[in-house]
Order: structure tokens, then C-alpha cells, then sequence
């Protein structure tokens, strides 16, 4: 029996992080999202209850890679060969869905494994599909990811960035499409990410838990209705679950048709420049995450106002501090930088 989820669209305030998981869904592009914050903060039941949310899409039926049947470029070796001797690839739509990764698992566990001793024998390769050939396509979840091995999280994070799992043993190689979207969670308290791996997540949220006495009292009572009847509570929370997906769908179409001007380039990489942050990346994911802000608002031009609501999402974990001392988002200086364009 399938364990009912605490509602997204019931999840009270964290605007911040649901914003950050939503426009990932909107543009996977953006490079995945890290949640920080205490425990008891609903980071665990946010990113899960986001599965309710997640839109449609189409994958090639039986693959355990989850091929998408309309990009030929992006196919397994199985799905690439069947095309290849001229047969079709048939078609089913499949809800994204949200893969855990557990804390304990190992590399082969991830990245999967070849049967050396099959490919000695009749010189075909065998594969065995790891949390990554689950992924493609979909969401991971990394809860504690500041605990995962660094091997490990690298290992994610390749990936994530170039959308293919390498596997080579004994000279043997074999690569799969794994294209998801990575989400990760931790406690700071418990340990902290290594800089330069900070620096590959796309997004990053700070979470804490509301001080407003109206807020607190209202999660306290979402959460014994739920409790008390999950079926129930899920039931009434469906009209603006299925608006949700349907709101995310939309935005992902629309998306290729959002337009940047100029000035709003220049915009970004005044921001970029002013706040001290070194590279690219964080231009670039600025742009796309502005793109789908605009999206998810239904608009198909960006502006400034875009920029403001994803700009501390974008550079918050990217911006240099000293060892020990917070690093708080000058809005002040974002606004500065935005008034001078």
C-alpha cells in the first residue's frame, strides 16, 4: 500500500524553497538545488511531496533508462540499436517522479555494474542499473548529502552536468543517458559541503523555522489534520495539486520562447561582477533560472523583477566569506545593481 504524502501545495510559507524546486522543474538546466537548514524545517517533506507535482513526459516503454523516444541523441546503447535496425520505439507518458538515494549506498550501488565474467564468456556486455539509470529523467533526492562520500557526490554531480553515466571495469565501458534533476538536503550543523562542490548546484535555499506565531499555529494544525485522516486531507488539497502540475507543465512549454534583451544581460553580470563572484556558472544559471521564473508566471519576456526574486538563490552559496562568518544576501546591493541599468 502506497504511504500517502503530506501535500505540496499545503507545505506552509518556505516560499523560498518551493520556488527553488519549481523552477527546476521548469528548466532541469538549471542544475538541481541544496537545502540548508536545522532539522524540523520540512526539508524532507517538501522535496518529497514534490513527486504530487511533478509533470508528464514520455519515455520509451520497457527501458529501464527511461529513454525519451523524441530525442534520439540521448538513447541508451539498447534503445540507439533497436532504432538502428529500423524498428519503432514505442511510446508511453510516465509522471516524473522523485528517486532516493540512500546514505549508505556505494559507488556500484550508483553507477551500476558490468558483469565482467558475462562479457568474458560471450563477449556481450551485461549491465546492472544503479540509482543513476532510475534518475534519468526524474529527480534525485540526496537527503544528508553533506555526509555522502566525495567520491560519491562527485560522482552525482558529473552526472548531473553532462547528463551520461560512464562506467568502465577491466577495461570494459558502458554509458546511459542520466539526465535528472539533483536535489540535496542538509544540516549544516552536521558538516558542511566542500566549496568547490557548492558551486555545482545550480540553486541553494537557507530554511529555518517561521517565528510568526499565526504561521507556526497553522502548521501545527495542517499537519494533525493530515495525521488524522491522510487520505482525506490529500483528497481536498487535489484541485490545487492537479492546477500545480498543470501550471509547471505550461511553463515548461512556453519556456523555449522566453526572450532576454540586452539590458537585461548586462543586468546579470553586473550583479555577478559586483557581488565578487568568480566564473561563469552563476551568469548563466541566473539567466536560466530568470527564464523559467518568467515561465512560471506565464510571461514570455524577462525582467528585472525576475532577476529579484532569483538572484539570492542563485548566489548565496557562491559568494566568498571567511571561515566561520555567515554569509547574508546584500539586497541593498543587488538593488543598487539593478537601479543602474
Amino acid at each position: 500500500m502506497e504511504k500517502l504524502l503530506f501535500p505540496f501545495v499545503s507545505i506552509v510559507g518556505q516560499e523560498d524553497m518551493k520556488k527553488a524546486l519549481l523552477l527546476n522543474m521548469v528548466d532541469p538546466g538549471i542544475g538541481g538545488a541544496l537545502i540548508k537548514g536545522e532539522k524540523g524545517t520540512a526539508k524532507s517533506t517538501t522535496v518529497r511531496s514534490l513527486a504530487q507535482v511533478l509533470p508528464y513526459r514520455d519515455a520509451v516503454e520497457g527501458c529501464v533508462f527511461n529513454c525519451d523516444p523524441t530525442r534520439p541523441d540521448r538513447l541508451c546503447p539498447y534503445c540507439a540499436e533497436k532504432l538502428a535496425r529500423g524498428e519503432k520505439l514505442p511510446s508511453v507518458s510516465v509522471q516524473m517522479r522523485v528517486v532516493e538515494l540512500p546514505l549508505s549506498a556505494t559507488e556500484d550501488r550508483v553507477a551500476g555494474t558490468l558483469d565482467i565474467e558475462h562479457v568474458l564468456k560471450t563477449g556481450e556486455k551485461k549491465f546492472e542499473p544503479g540509482v543513476l539509470a532510475q534518475a534519468n529523467g526524474n529527480l534525485l533526492y540526496v537527503d544528508e548529502v553533506n555526509l555522502l562520500d566525495d567520491h560519491i557526490v562527485d560522482l552525482l554531480l558529473d552526472s548531473a552536468a553532462m547528463g551520461v553515466n560512464y562506467i568502465e571495469r577491466e577495461g570494459v565501458s558502458f554509458s546511459h543517458p542520466s539526465r535528472f534533476i539533483l536535489v540535496g538536503t542538509m544540516n549544516p550543523e552536521e558538516g558542511e559541503l566542500r566549496p568547490q562542490l557548492l558551486d555545482r548546484f545550480g540553486l541553494s535555499v537557507e530554511v529555518k523555522g517561521d517565528k510568526d506565531l499565526d504561521m507556526r499555529m497553522e502548521v501545527v494544525k495542517r499537519r494533525v489534520a493530515f495525521d488524522a485522516d491522510p487520505a482525506k486531507y490529500t483528497a481536498a488539497c487535489k484541485a490545487e495539486t492537479d492546477a500545480m502540475r498543470e501550471r509547471v507543465t505550461k511553463a515548461r512549454e512556453i519556456l523555449p520562447t522566453v526572450e532576454t534583451d540586452d539590458s537585461i544581460i548586462k543586468a546579470i553580470v553586473t550583479i555577478t561582477t559586483s557581488f565578487g563572484i568568480d566564473g561563469h556558472r552563476a551568469d548563466i544559471t541566473m539567466m536560466k533560472a530568470a527564464k523559467a521564473n518568467a515561465a512560471l508566471d506565464g510571461r514570455t519576456a524577462v525582467t528585472k523583477d525576475d532577476i529579484r526574486a532569483v538572484a539570492a538563490l542563485v548566489l548565496s552559496h557562491r559568494m566568498r566569506r571567511r571561515p566561520f562568518e555567515e554569509a547574508a544576501f546584500d539586497t541593498e546591493e543587488l538593488e543598487r545593481c539593478l537601479q543602474s541599468i
